[in-house]
């Protein structure tokens, strides 16, 4: 399921551990406030949850998923 081919491909070693249950409550359930200025959408987060350097690891991690385009 996607749950564990998330845990699998796009969390680091510190987070490896953690339940099914643990992440969604640590990074699916997270109180955010969306903020528009000018062209940009931002994501408010509280650090409660999830340290801001852990959040970019993961978020950085899914990225590297995403297929590149071929050099042309």
């Amino acid at each position: 399921n996607l749950a564990n081919f998330m845990r699998t491909l796009a969390l680091p070693k510190e987070v490896e551990h953690w339940s099914l249950t643990t992440l969604r409550e640590k990074l699916v359930k997270i109180g955010a406030k969306v903020v528009r200025h000018g062209r940009y959408v931002t994501f408010q987060l509280a650090e409660v949850a999830v340290p801001r350097s852990l959040f970019q690891k993961i978020l950085d991690l899914i990225d590297d998923l995403r297929r590149r385009p071929a050099p042309a």
